[in-house]
């Protein structure tokens, strides 16, 4: 893992936008809301929306995992 992983503008702002999402369809469904429920999807679904865009924007970790690849098994398996 890298020293960023989840600590960024872009993954804290989606991460709170989805968890609210989760609670308010949480609360619908013991309260027999259905309408609730989905307005609670449809909000996770916005934070997931959000956070790659502003990962797109920018703002979030710009470190890539390439590094992390074994060159040389790569190298003898595209053959």
């Amino acid at each position: 893992m890298t020293a960023h992983h989840g600590n960024t503008p872009a993954a804290w702002t989606a991460v709170t936008i989805m968890f609210v999402g989760f609670l308010i369809s949480g609360f619908a469904l013991p309260l027999d809301v259905p309408w609730l429920f989905f307005v609670g999807i449809g909000i996770v679904i916005v934070g997931a929306v959000t956070g790659k865009v502003m990962q797109m924007m920018g703002m979030g970790s710009a470190e890539s995992h390439d590094h992390d690849r074994d060159r040389q098994y790569d190298d003898n398996t595209s053959t």
